[in-house]
């Protein structure tokens, strides 16, 4: 008789593997044993598409050929170094990644992923001006180590807020403004306003850094409206604060450009990624650093660091993703397909079902958040998600879910046909669970 390995894996999941955020009881999770692009399937060959990019940073999807070989070949000429050597591998990713980079950066400290990226960045601040605070909005998601989860504006500060110096304020969202805008105009001024007040209020010789996601992932998807990460830079200027912005979900291709800022008439001190830069082949994550801030530690030593800065396997996969998404037009696509398949798609779903109130986004990076009633805007609560999850997915859709929002976020390389199908799916899960009910 063939071992059935799906009932195995969970099995073993369900004994051993303890989860993040969850309640470890009664998980049921789904077994992955395979992929290719956008689509993932179980050992059984049940196929599935990955519409959440796994944690959103799946971009150049599953087992693509070249970083896979990439990995392999670093693997049999050197598969570890230690991060006080210079490894050519290492240089070259830094290198490729400075060249999506605005003019005025030349260096890179890699990390082992987005939350040390923003430990990082926020000590590099602290030490270039000599200031402690960091201000962040509410609605954001910086990761789980102890500067970044406090700089995290959701819940999940709360039981962990042991860091020193944090700061938060409203950053703008204008479906639920609070700021009583009525226009995105009016919402960037008003959260600027906002901000600027939270600076003279906190002293601004204090402010170390501001730190922001160019476009805030995790906490909705929420674009800038004209003109807001603009002013945020003019105020970073005018009280000599650092300006952090964290890239490390919508960054390289998430957007349909390399970097999400590219598209907002802003360029910041500091750069955090991670995700998109090698699709998590490899764990990794950076800090790209301005001249000026890097000059601060020419003869002043930086004292922090990672046994695995600069994995040569990382910094493999860095260069092989890089050169294929240049190659094969992967972010180019990116974008494309969000203007002419998923925007469309979606904004066809939410004329059609109440549950949608907003949908937002760009390239594959989108958000429909469900309501309970559109003239109220009431979030729908936790047990609608599960149950639009579980319709989902039992229909061959991997999704990702966030408070009362399904974020549609398939990897850089989707289809058309892809997008068409996964809106079908979208389609009939809305249906059956608009029919029994929110």
């Amino acid at each position: 008789m063939t071992e059935d390995l799906d009932a195995l894996a969970k099995q073993l999941d369900r004994e051993h593997v303890f989860h993040s955020w969850s309640a470890q009881a009664g998980l049921d999770l789904p077994v992955i044993a395979g992929g290719a692009g956008t689509v993932v399937w179980d050992h059984a060959g049940r196929r599935t598409l990955d519409f959440s990019s796994q944690l959103v940073n799946v971009n150049i999807g599953h087992q693509h050929p070249a970083v896979v070989a990439a990995i392999r070949a670093q693997a049999d000429e050197l598969a570890t170094i230690g991060p006080a050597t210079a490894n050519l591998a290492r240089g070259r990713a830094a290198q490729r990644i400075l060249g999506k980079a605005p003019d005025g950066f030349a260096k890179v400290f890699f990390t082992n992923g987005g939350a040390d990226a923003i430990e990082n960045a926020i000590r590099m601040a602290r030490l270039h001006t000599g200031r402690d605070t960091v201000l962040s909005t509410y609605r954001s998601y910086h990761g789980n180590t102890g500067a970044a989860i406090v700089a995290t504006g959701d819940w999940r500060r709360m039981p962990n807020q042991f860091a020193r110096g944090h700061v938060h304020f409203f950053g703008p969202y204008l479906y639920r403004s609070e700021f009583w805008a009525t226009t995105p105009e009016e919402e960037s001024e008003r959260a600027l306003h906002h901000l600027e007040r939270v600076i003279q209020s906190e002293g601004p010789s204090t402010i170390a850094a501001l730190l922001l996601e160019s476009i805030p992932g995790t906490a909705g998807i929420l674009l800038p409206p004209p003109g807001y990460l603009a002013g945020v830079r003019a105020l970073a200027d005018r009280y000599g604060i650092v300006l952090i912005l964290d890239e490390v979900m919508a960054g390289f291709g998430r957007t349909g450009r390399w970097f999400a800022f590219q598209g907002y008439d802003v360029v910041p001190d500091l750069i955090t990624f991670a995700k998109g830069v090698n699709s998590g082949y490899v764990p990794v994550g950076g800090v790209i650093i301005s001249d000026e801030i890097s000059a601060t530690f020419d003869d002043r030593v930086f004292p922090g660091g990672l046994t695995y800065s600069g994995h040569p396997l990382a910094a493999a996969s860095i260069i092989a993703s890089i050169d294929a998404m240049e190659a094969e037009g992967i972010v180019d696509n990116a974008r494309r397909v969000g203007e002419d398949a998923i925007g469309p798609g979606l904004r066809d779903l939410a004329a059609r079902h109440p549950l949608i109130g907003e949908v937002r986004g760009e390239g594959v990076f989108w958000a429909l958040e469900l309501v309970s009633d559109r003239e109220s805007r009431e979030p729908v609560g936790a047990d609608v998600i599960g149950r639009l999850k579980k319709e989902l997915t039992s229909r061959g859709l991997l999704p990702f879910a966030a408070d009362n929002r399904i974020h549609v976020v398939p990897p850089c390389v989707v289809t058309d046909g892809e997008v068409q199908e996964a809106i079908a799916i979208y389609d009939e899960a809305l249906t059956s669970v608009e029919e029994d009910g929110p």
